[in-house]
């Protein structure tokens, strides 16, 4: 006669906007930092980003604040990010320069549109699949809402994912980034209509025009911007009418 043994096993609580402070006991949720910003930037510092262990494994959630003061990030705060590049028809890049209003790296000049995937169902993902259609659809919501550009104009078919890059930079020294940054890249034709409380001005760029943009010292460019370019986006650029598949899902992690 033989017997079957059953064994439970007991899950830990998912890490949650309420529990991540169990994770990170130390970290700072005061107010203070956003006194004196603009409202509807302080009111979007409410959403919540998708908090990630270093293989870019989603382990809760916390408020865009919470991502971003610097005296989180120097305890290991992570999360994760998307950085689209668009081009048009003449494969010149839409830059745009980011809002004064904004809280975090105002005024600099940056690629198309850098924002985050939100802790929800759609833009989410634990792995690389769903992670990459979740940032594909964060990345529709934000053409739309910083540049005007409608979904129907970037299908999510049409974006190209490369690879995904970790790097932490300081904006100020209030202020910074620590992320896990999907590259995307897109060639569609688009109607751009600025949200002036996102977007300061934009402006279509060949290779060239951008290298020359970079020897202006009157320019300021987001750091992770200057890493990508400074890494592999000229040669990425070079390919985007034919071979770019070669540099396309890349499995690994880029550590900047």
């Amino acid at each position: 006669m033989s017997t079957t043994t059953a064994t439970t096993q007991t899950r830990a609580a998912p890490i949650s906007a309420e529990t991540i402070l169990s994770l990170f006991p130390d970290i700072d949720t005061s107010g203070e930092a956003l006194e004196g910003h603009d409202e509807e930037q302080i009111r979007l510092m409410d959403e919540m980003c998708i908090v990630l262990d270093e293989n870019d494994l989603p382990i809760g959630t916390a408020s865009k604040k919470l991502c971003h003061l610097m005296t989180n990030i120097e305890k290991g705060l992570l999360h994760r990010a998307f950085s689209v590049f668009l081009f048009n028809e003449k494969n010149e890049l839409l830059l745009q320069q980011r809002a004064t209003e904004k809280i975090t790296f105002p005024d600099m000049w940056t690629n198309t549109c850098c924002s985050h995937p939100l802790g929800v169902p759609t833009e989410t993902g634990s792995n690389l699949p769903d992670s990459i259609m979740g940032v594909k659809r964060a990345a529709q919501r934000k053409l739309d809402q910083e540049l005007g550009i409608k979904k129907e104009q970037v299908p999510l078919e049409d974006f190209h994912f490369l690879t995904r890059i970790h790097y932490k930079a300081p904006s100020n020294g209030q202020w910074g980034e620590h992320e896990i940054d999907y590259i995307l890249f897109i060639k569609a034709k688009v109607d751009v209509d600025p949200n002036p409380n996102e977007v300061r001005d934009t402006q279509y760029v060949t290779a060239d025009g951008l290298k020359a943009l970079f020897e202006d010292p009157k320019l300021s460019f987001t750091p992770w911007f200057k890493l990508i370019c400074n890494s592999m986006l000229f040669e990425w650029w070079q390919h985007l009418d034919s071979g770019l598949e070669k540099y396309e899902n890349e499995q690994e992690i880029r550590r900047m």
